[in-house]
């Protein structure tokens, strides 16, 4: 059992430093009411059993969604005991992805799923986890590109989805032509441009990529497994300097070296390890360096 005190949770940060706080535990808090622990020795209101840790499988939280990936659908034990550690909104199993637009497929496990905005690298990504994709397991590419850009590089995002690379790659200081062909997720983007306060440096546009292109660009982003389709394309709006970043599900480099050998194109290609994607599967990223 742990002893706590019960207070409002406005008044959290004026305790926080007060002696019978035990800070060794975090303080529970449920209906706007702060259970804070108490330390050895000093008076109590209540005694709160200990909560068990959850043990179950592997979920990501995307602000206040739970949510459960992969082929099999989770125990109802795992769901149970999700549900009383996170507390979230809503849990959601999504198995796949489906189609050019990347539409998930989601069943409500409980709650009710809504609008979140999910926080990650001092970014926030406005989204309905049932409605639009989003690839947490990205993370340390976003930042890579991140580091990568240059400011004041002219940048296409073939595919933006919601902003998954447009914004870290606005905020280091690129102008980002941000290419999306599904409306609901185009609206996303332009809501999260105007939420991270991008808009100077980011062109928004619904429509096909292949249709969007234009002029030449310093980096495009291919962000897509299908990338592989749509690689001529891109290759018609680069100059010697530019990269390309090709997204693909497995190494795809001898794909791209004969792509670049009929246009009689020279680059040099590195292929990175991003995510695995299943059994033998790796998400990879190859670099395309024009030369």
């Amino acid at each position: 059992m742990m002893r706590v005190r019960e207070i409002p949770v406005t008044q959290l940060p004026s305790v926080s430093g007060q002696e019978w706080v035990d800070r060794s535990r975090r303080p529970f808090v449920r209906d706007g009411i702060a259970y804070v622990p108490v330390r050895e020795g000093y008076s109590f209101s209540s005694l709160l059993p200990r909560r068990v840790p959850y043990r179950g499988r592997g979920y990501t939280m995307l602000g206040s969604i739970a949510i459960f990936h992969g082929r099999m659908r989770p125990e109802d034990d795992d769901i149970r005991a999700l549900w009383e550690w996170k507390k979230p909104t809503a849990i959601l199993w999504i198995p796949s992805c489906e189609g050019s637009r990347r539409k998930p497929r989601v069943e409500v496990l409980i709650g009710t799923p809504g609008e979140v905005i999910h926080r990650e690298c001092g970014i926030r990504y406005l989204l309905d986890p049932s409605r639009v994709m989003f690839s947490a397991g990205n993370r340390v590419e976003k930042e890579r590109l991140r580091a990568l850009v240059q400011p004041g590089e002219k940048v296409a995002d073939m595919f933006a989805g919601i902003g998954y690379f447009t914004l870290p790659l606005a905020l280091a200081g690129a102008h980002v032509h941000a290419m999306e062909i599904d409306p609901l997720a185009f609206q996303y983007l332009q809501r999260n441009i105007e939420l991270n306060r991008v808009r100077a440096i980011v062109s928004p546009e619904l429509g096909d990529c292949r249709a969007c292109l234009f002029g030449v660009y310093d980096r495009i982003v291919m962000g897509h497994f299908d990338s592989l389709r749509y690689l001529g394309d891109a290759l018609a709006h680069v100059h010697p300097g530019s990269v390309i970043h090709v997204h693909t599900a497995g190494d795809a480099t001898g794909e791209i070296e004969r792509v670049l050998s009929a246009r009689s194109l020279c680059a040099r290609t590195v292929a990175r390890r991003v995510k695995k994607l299943g059994p033998h599967t790796w998400h990879y990223v190859q670099d395309v360096t024009i030369e």
